[in-house]
């Protein structure tokens, strides 16, 4: 039978710790056995969990006999990785011993090295956290779950369910997961991904940046039909300088800053208003309808028209 560790940390985060446990302790194959075997072990005789302490069965050892290891998230991320946590991780990855992280888990996952060179996923509010301190990690703040064949990695809360029922469908087929899927009331599989969840942000730049009037002004106009020469003249500087300088402080260019600023408008103005798609697509400065819905789906995920019967 597969075997699943779910390796409680200091500090576990409650939801992510149960979320595994009751998705594969309730998984049923089509004649009625069990699909996994659950064990959720812990370096210490007594864990943290916020809420309450917790005591887990078992201990590191588990981690080399299991075939499917997961790594919830913890309160702080920067917590430092205990060395036996890091060594049976590690030594479990060496294996071949499928490992993955949900919401946060991602960050002490990461600190084993494991993660280096992969594009990765976790809590959208926690990406750029993950992004600074792992340089060699392609964070993807989008997306429910990025899948990399060994090592998976899901984003906040429950798109740790997502996760969970896209490893089932991979080790027993669709019925299976679907069976699963219904029996924790969730779809096997959500439309769109973590983007339409993300609060109305910006790409960020550091305080006291020297683009920080460049962005206020670039807010107050989405409306206008602003071309790449007429930032540039804003700024002061060239477009060759001001794409060079631009992605240097804020990892993008000032165009897709703009694009992404007018859809996160729009969010808000599906959510807050009763204006129609057509109106809150000008009024954030697309050309079109049919423009603004495109780039809100490439953004979000999702049509505008479905976002707003989920957060109007």
């Amino acid at each position: 039978m597969h075997t699943v560790a779910v390796l409680a940390l200091d500090q576990v985060i409650p939801f992510d710790l149960s979320t595994p446990i009751e998705v594969f302790s309730r998984t049923r194959l089509p004649d009625g056995r069990p699909g996994y075997r659950v064990r959720v072990c812990a370096e210490r005789d007594e864990t943290d969990a916020g809420a309450f302490t917790l005591r887990a069965p078992w201990d590191l050892a588990v981690l080399q006999d299991a075939d499917t290891i997961v790594v919830p998230g913890v309160a702080d991320v920067t917590a430092p990785l205990s060395p036996a946590v890091h060594d049976a991780l590690r030594s479990a990855a060496a294996q071949g011993t499928r490992i993955a992280s949900l919401c946060v888990g991602a960050f002490p996952l990461a600190a084993t090295g494991l993660l280096d060179g992969l594009r990765v996923t976790t809590h959208w509010r926690a990406a750029g956290r993950l992004a600074e301190l792992h340089p060699d990690i392609e964070v993807d703040p989008d997306v429910l779950y990025v899948d990399n064949g060994q090592f998976l990695t899901s984003a906040g809360a429950a798109a740790g369910l997502d996760l969970c029922l896209h490893m089932i469908r991979r080790d027993y087929g669709s019925a299976v997961a679907a069976d699963a899927a219904r029996l924790s009331v969730m779809p096997l599989e959500r439309e769109g991904g973590q983007a339409q969840f993300i609060a109305h942000d910006h790409v960020p730049v550091p305080r006291g940046s020297e683009w920080d009037a460049l962005l206020a002004w670039l807010r107050e106009n989405l409306a206008r039909d602003l071309t790449l020469a007429d930032i540039a003249e804003r700024a002061g500087t060239s477009t060759r300088t001001l794409i060079r300088r631009f992605r240097d402080q804020t990892g993008t260019t000032p165009l897709q800053w703009l694009h992404r600023a007018r859809v996160r408008q729009a969010q808000h103005l599906l959510e807050t208003t009763e204006h129609s798609v057509e109106r809150i697509g000008g009024q954030v400065g697309f050309g079109s309808s049919t423009t603004f819905r495109d780039r809100f789906k490439r953004t979000t995920g999702v049509s505008p028209q479905t976002y707003r019967r989920a957060f109007g």
